[in-house]
């Protein structure tokens, strides 16, 4: 098994689980900035030149959320995917909604801070941004409340696609609002399974 990618990209989301379920694996590092990504043998691999990218045997899986659901249906004995139809629909509602709601406003804050060179950024976006993600991460907020996990009374996918998520939020300082959120990150990265941070990925790259 080889997994394409290198932190602190959402590759981060599929080393925990990968870590999780105690998998042996190869890391393979795929330098964006010297455009690795954009090569050929890559592009084979995953033509919309993202990373992380499965390869399990004949498999090719590309999208972080997409991987660590794989991963989970692949290896049920780890019980990260609930085995209720109304709890699983509860862990999809819930990934989807970190993907879809609070994570492209961060790629939005991200793109025009350092991403996009500086006469492509848009400075009233970043604003916007932030406010958007505050909303959505209010709603999150708001049903942690009293709980553990995201859903039921044990860990599933939609705990380790969201650690990562909200510790990316945390950076951008857009968790001050969210005790409950900020604890939640806190139990989750104390976890012996877990990944870097993000800041600590960004630090290890500069050593």
């Amino acid at each position: 098994m080889k997994l394409y990618g290198t932190p602190p990209t959402r590759t981060l989301r599929v080393i925990w689980m990968l870590n999780e379920l105690g998998l042996e694996y190869e890391q393979v590092p795929v330098d964006l900035m010297q455009g690795e990504h954009l090569q050929p043998d890559f592009l084979g691999l995953n033509p919309a030149a993202k990373v992380p990218v499965l390869v399990d045997g004949d498999q090719i899986i590309t999208e972080s959320a997409a991987i660590q659901l794989y991963l989970a249906e692949k290896y049920p004995q780890a019980g990260f995917i609930p085995s209720a139809v109304e709890e699983r629909a509860q862990m999809y509602r819930w990934i989807f909604f970190l993907m879809t709601e609070i994570e492209p406003p961060l790629w939005r804050i991200a793109r025009h801070t350092f991403l996009y060179p500086d006469e492509m950024r848009i400075p009233q976006d970043v604003d916007l941004a932030r406010q958007e993600c505050r909303e959505m991460l209010a709603v999150l907020e708001r049903h942690m409340q009293e709980r553990e996990y995201l859903v039921g009374d044990r860990l599933s996918v939609a705990d380790f696609n969201a650690a990562y998520t909200l510790d990316w939020a945390n950076e951008e300082n857009l968790l001050d609002p969210a005790p409950r959120l900020r604890e939640y990150l806190k139990a989750m990265y104390a976890r012996p399974t877990a990944p870097p941070t993000i800041v600590e990925a960004f630090a290890a790259m500069e050593m």
